[in-house]
């Protein structure tokens, strides 16, 4: 896993609790955790880090991945705002995911190994995308759906159907 991500969950940590909190997670999460946004780690690390950081802030074990793909995704615009400013809702971003922003991540990071994100049908205020991963970090996925979602001020109702390697996410606009 690219370590950009690593960077945003410090970033997010750090806000809600300085320093020494980030120090603690990755005491906790056993690392030494010196990330280089182009550097590669093992996704355990970012798992362990997550749980870490879960436990301190209280956040519910169970939704921890979700937690933390929210909290990063501020991060992550701010640092590619270019990514998502040519978008106006949450829907036209998911639905760029794999034309237009993961080739864009691939020019930035060759090497990462992005989802696939493919849309399965959008009407007005619904959109059935299918998530697909070696991964198969649905929780991480559903976060940053969610953190995305926030970026627009809209709020998203999310039912989820896990499959092998992945999800189909039914996403409804909350009106």
């Amino acid at each position: 896993m690219k370590g950009i991500l690593f960077n945003c969950v410090a970033d997010a940590v750090i806000e809600m609790g300085g320093d020494d909190l980030w120090d603690e997670v990755l005491q906790d999460a056993g690392l030494v955790g010196a990330y280089t946004s182009l550097g590669s780690y093992a996704d355990g690390e970012l798992v362990a880090l997550t749980y870490a950081a879960a436990a301190r802030l209280d956040v519910p074990a169970d939704q921890a991945m979700e937690w933390v793909g929210s909290a990063v995704v501020s991060k992550l615009v701010q640092r590619h705002l270019q990514l998502v400013e040519n978008y106006d809702c949450t829907f036209d971003l998911l639905c760029a995911l794999n034309s237009v922003i993961h080739p864009e991540v691939l020019k930035l990071y060759p090497e990462a190994v992005v989802p696939e994100f493919n849309v399965l049908h959008r009407n007005g205020d619904t959109l059935n995308l299918r998530y697909r991963s070696a991964r198969n970090l649905v929780g991480l996925a559903t976060g940053l759906i969610r953190g995305a979602s926030a970026l627009y001020g809209e709020e998203l109702e999310i039912t989820v159907d896990k499959e092998d390697q992945g999800c189909v996410f039914h996403l409804r606009l909350a009106r």
